[in-house]
Formats: C-alpha cells, sequence, structure tokens
C-alpha cells in the first residue's frame, strides 16, 4: 500500500502531544521500550523531507485507530525526499491499546532520534520505523536484539517443553503465533509486509538462533528479535507475560485514551473544515487568519 498524505507540521504536532493528555497513570506492559535505533544521515530543518516525515508518522497515529498494520509511503518532488514507514501492533491488542501504543512510539521516535532520515523503535506492544531507503516487503533476517535470562540449569522437563513451544510456533503460520507447554510460554510476530513464505522463513531463522544462544544452560527467558520478525519465550521463574491479561478486551485506561485520541481527531478535522470555509468566504482575510495558525 502506497498513500500520498499532506498534513501540516502543526498537525503533527499536536498529535504527538496526545501522550500527554491521555489518563495514563503509569506506562502498561505494552507501552514498554524494547529496543530502538537511528540512521546516521540527518536531514534538513524545513526541508520537504521533514515535511513529508510528518505527514507520514501523523498517518501512522491515525490509521492505529482503526487497523493494527499498516505502510505508507509519502512521494516528494524529488527522490530524496520520500519517506517510507510502517507501524504494527502485536496481535493481541485491542484497538484502543494499539493507538496508544503507536502514540507513544511515534513521539519515542522523536526524542530517541531527533532530525535522523531513519529510525524503528519496538516497544512490548508496537513496533514502528520509517526511512528514506525503501524497506516494505523485503526481508530481513539481521539481529537486531537477542537477550537470553539467567540460567536455571539443565532440566529435561523444562527444556522438552520449550523446544515443543518453540516447535509448536514453528508450524503455527499466520503472522502473529502463541503457544504454551507446561508453564514455558512463547510468542513469535512477522511485520505484516512479508509474504507467507517470508514469515515462516524469518520465524524459523529467529527459533534456530534461539536456541542456539540460549539453549545449553537453559535460561529462563529468551528474545530473538530479527529485522522482520521475532519469536520470545519465558518460564515460570522470568515473571515476564507476553500477552494482555484481559485477553484481547480494552481495559478501562484503554477504552479512555482511545476515546480521547477519537474525540480530539474529530475535533481538529472540524477546525479544519470551518478555516478552509473562512478562506473561502472571506477571501484574502481568510489566507491572512490560516497563515497565522
Amino acid at each position: 500500500m502506497a498513500r500520498t498524505i499532506s498534513i501540516s507540521p502543526l498537525f503533527f504536532t499536536f498529535l504527538l502531544s496526545l501522550t500527554h493528555l491521555v489518563p495514563t497513570p503509569s506506562l502498561s506492559s505494552s507501552d514498554s521500550f524494547v529496543f530502538g535505533g537511528c540512521t546516521r544521515q540527518k536531514y534538513v530543518q524545513n526541508s520537504p523531507y521533514e515535511y513529508n516525515l510528518n505527514s507520514l508518522l501523523t498517518s501512522l497515529v491515525n490509521s492505529a485507530t482503526y487497523s493494527s498494520y499498516n505502510n505508507y509511503t509519502i512521494l516528494g518532488s524529488s527522490p530524496q525526499d520520500i519517506v517510507y514507514g510502517i507501524y504494527q501492533c502485536r496481535g493481541d491488542l485491542s484497538m484502543p491499546d494499539c493507538a496508544t501504543c503507536v502514540a507513544h512510539a511515534v513521539s519515542k521516535l522523536g526524542s530517541l532520534c531527533p532530525q535522523t532520515c531513519g529510525a524503528a523503535v519496538q516497544l512490548e506492544g508496537c513496533y514502528a520505523k520509517y526511512d528514506n531507503t525503501s524497506f516494505l516487503g523485503e526481508e530481513d533476517k539481521t539481529v537486531v536484539l537477542r537477550k537470553c535470562g539467567p540460567s536455571v540449569g539443565y532440566d529435561t522437563d523444562t527444556v522438552n517443553m520449550r523446544d515443543g513451544v518453540l516447535a509448536g510456533l514453528a508450524n503455527a503460520g499466520g503472522p502473529y503465533r502463541v503457544g504454551g507447554s507446561g508453564e514455558v510460554q512463547g510468542v513469535a510476530q512477522c511485520v505484516g509486509d512479508l509474504s507467507m513464505g517470508e514469515c515462516q522463513d524469518c520465524v524459523s531463522e529467529a527459533i534456530g538462533r534461539l536456541k542456539t544462544d540460549c539453549g545449553m544452560g537453559m535460561a529462563n527467558y529468551g528474545d530473538m528479535f530479527l529485522a522482520k520478525c521475532y519469536v520470545r519465550y519465558s518460564t515460570p521463574g522470568s515473571d515476564r507475560v507476553y500477552s494482555k491479561s484481559h485477553n484481547g478486551r480494552p481495559t478501562n485506561e484503554g477504552e479512555k485514551t482511545f476515546a480521547i485520541i477519537i474525540g480530539l481527531l474529530a475535533g481538529v478535522a472540524l477546525l479544519i473544515i470551518f478555516l478552509t470555509f473562512m478562506r473561502k468566504v472571506f477571501g484574502g482575510n481568510g489566507k491572512t487568519f490560516l497563515s497565522r495558525m
């Protein structure tokens, strides 16, 4: 999917402020930071690329209110102004939680990687990335994060349960996969721009690396994030939970956050319509008024 969006940088700044306005007394597990990265190349302030990037990130935040995955390509007047972007929420998140997570991720992109031509952020519940070089639809099995918990010693039963969980994830199919065996839990997910065959290949690669890197001492948890997929497992001793405890139903705070985001977006849309009407009615005066916004 490629869409050309034109939204003002002022509107983008307003959207980023939503993460500070919504009633969230503390970050939920889905908003917790996992990793992030930036390219070295910088863009020039007030350039066409910055304008297109603001439009792209605004589109990601808007789209997350109704879809758990999307990608965009914002075209420019020249090839160096094109920006590509993507976001994806964890497969078990409700739409309110997804919207909140993506808003946090986009805000994190700006603070973590100011004025860079490319950046990516993985939170517990969602992922967002943009770049000036196309990466959409391309398989990438580069290791971006590997974490192995402390060893709990080699126990045949626990190792068999872990291997059973990982085998189940490998054979489950689909971009989002969860499984469990005894007290061992696992989850895997591919980025939505991969084909089913590419997703299967990526998950298999991640599982192989995870078993090699975290297997011999039987770590009590393991995370393997490749550029386009991840696989994770946990045992009871790790105190890790990879899915929502409310079984996909939005929490009250999530519902409130979602309602506020929708309400504010609707209010801004009405304001834009009103200002456009004023410009048409009053001609030059309306244009002057808009230029001061």
